[in-house]
């Protein structure tokens, strides 16, 4: 694949109730810039679940899973991406209460990697609230109904489609997915012109 994001790979959490304009913009965005994309979820043991989507049912068919996903193959992907929607609400589910939900494990992973951009968009944030020490101090942006959870996070909340801090970035709502994906892939090129051990 060529295009300025060659050799990069971008992974995106998925369940059902995906927000279809968002997950099909970033079908063909990425890819456009040559990057390979990963659609990840818990399948359960299955070798493939097909999720549909929140306005028009829309299937898609997801066959990689994040769960046991070790620290290389994590570090291979260049971003990180927890959509909108009722995608990371899905996610956070947990049988054992003891336990982290595996998603919101993977994500925890994620962000103890610098190099690795974080991207949460809209109700992506639901999937952070049993580990608010991510992103507490940090400034983020978020769908306006999570503005208490922000809060209550230790998040420094601004008002703004979307914000960057570090290798954080965050999006308002899913009709932001368009300057969400651009600053996404704004980061990762600023992250690989940095040499390896250059914070």
């Amino acid at each position: 694949m060529s295009g300025p994001l060659a050799g990069h790979r971008i992974a995106v959490l998925v369940e059902s109730d995906f927000y279809e304009h968002e997950i099909w913009y970033y079908s063909y965005r990425f890819p456009e810039e040559g990057a390979e994309l990963h659609f990840l979820t818990r399948l359960w043991g299955q070798e493939s679940i097909t999720f549909t989507g929140h306005e028009y049912k829309a299937p898609l068919v997801c066959a990689a899973s994040f769960e046991g996903l070790d620290d290389d193959t994590l570090r291979s992907y260049s971003a990180i991406i927890v959509p909108s929607a009722m995608v990371s609400d899905r996610l956070r589910y947990s049988e054992d209460l003891a336990k982290l939900p595996p998603a919101t494990d993977f994500v925890r992973r994620a962000f103890a990697e610098p190099r690795i951009v974080k991207g949460i968009i809209c109700h992506g944030l639901w999937l952070l609230s049993r580990v608010p020490e991510l992103v507490r101090g940090r400034r983020l942006t978020c769908h306006p109904n999570l503005y208490g959870d922000a809060l209550n996070m230790g998040a420094e909340y601004v008002d703004s489609d979307v914000v960057v801090d570090d290798d954080l970035v965050t999006g308002r709502t899913g009709a932001q997915a368009g300057v969400f994906a651009r600053t996404v892939i704004e980061q990762i090129h600023a992250r690989a012109a940095v040499p390896a051990g250059v914070s």
